[in-house]
């Protein structure tokens, strides 16, 4: 059978169609799935869609390159698991365009980061990263808490968002803008807001500075919600045959 490469080789015409007929069929392997990814994500409690405020934080998550240095994903090993916490499901990532998985960690894993440390620890660290961690090579951020949020396209955003797939609401869309302001905002009503994100989504001033919101506000409220939405001391693993 090898002997007669050569003959494909030679001639132009039959190399081109064999290439094409090769990558079609690596193209149908790759992409055929695709279209039952939902099926094969579990759908798991608590997991729900970005609120505007940690959605704009996530911009400027990816805007300053954090995902470079952090990763959002704990592989089911058992150092990992020992370190971070529970290993990360897929689920968690299913609202992510496009997910923070990461590739590289200079500094740690960020998937179970929400509610570990204070607003002030997060505010300290980006402001001046080895004022907390001294070995830190992060390089400092401090004028996110002074650059107010410009937050006028929030709305456009979460109807791309929807576009894409997330649950968003048209309630949640006509809402984006005060919603924004709410969650920053520990004074204001939360009623409506919390009736659409969840009991779970944390209202306060994350920046410490209640004159405006700040990008400092939006990225700290991000970063205190990776992680936090499920409950694994209640949570239990679906059993493979059990899944549809």
């Amino acid at each position: 059978m090898w002997k007669h490469h050569t003959k494909l080789e030679r001639n132009s015409l039959p190399l081109v169609i064999a290439i094409l007929i090769v990558v079609s069929i690596g193209g149908m392997v790759e992409i055929a799935p695709l279209f039952y990814l939902e099926s094969t994500i579990e759908k798991v409690e608590g997991v729900r869609p970005y609120t505007p405020l940690e959605l704009e934080g996530r911009d400027i998550y990816v805007r300053e390159g954090c995902y470079l240095c952090h990763s959002q994903m704990i592989r089911p090993l058992r150092d990992e698991v020992e370190r971070y916490g529970h290993y990360s499901l897929a689920a968690e990532s299913m609202y992510d365009h496009p997910f923070q998985w990461g590739s590289k960690r200079t500094g740690p894993d960020l998937a179970r980061v929400g509610g570990k440390y204070s607003d002030a620890w997060h505010r300290d660290h980006l402001i001046d990263p080895r004022s907390v961690v001294p070995e830190s090579v992060m390089p400092p951020y401090a004028f996110l808490a002074d650059k107010p949020l410009d937050y006028r396209d929030i709305q456009a955003k979460i109807r791309a968002m929807n576009k894409v797939g997330v649950p968003y609401t048209q309630e949640m869309i006509d809402s984006a803008k005060e919603d924004l302001e709410t969650q920053a905002d520990p004074f204001a009503g939360s009623a409506k807001f919390l009736a659409r994100y969840g009991a779970k989504a944390q209202q306060r001033d994350f920046d410490g500075n209640p004159d405006q919101v700040s990008e400092m506000d939006a990225l700290v409220a991000y970063l205190q919600m990776l992680g936090a939405l499920v409950d694994f001391k209640t949570y239990q693993a679906e059993a493979p045959e059990n899944r549809r």
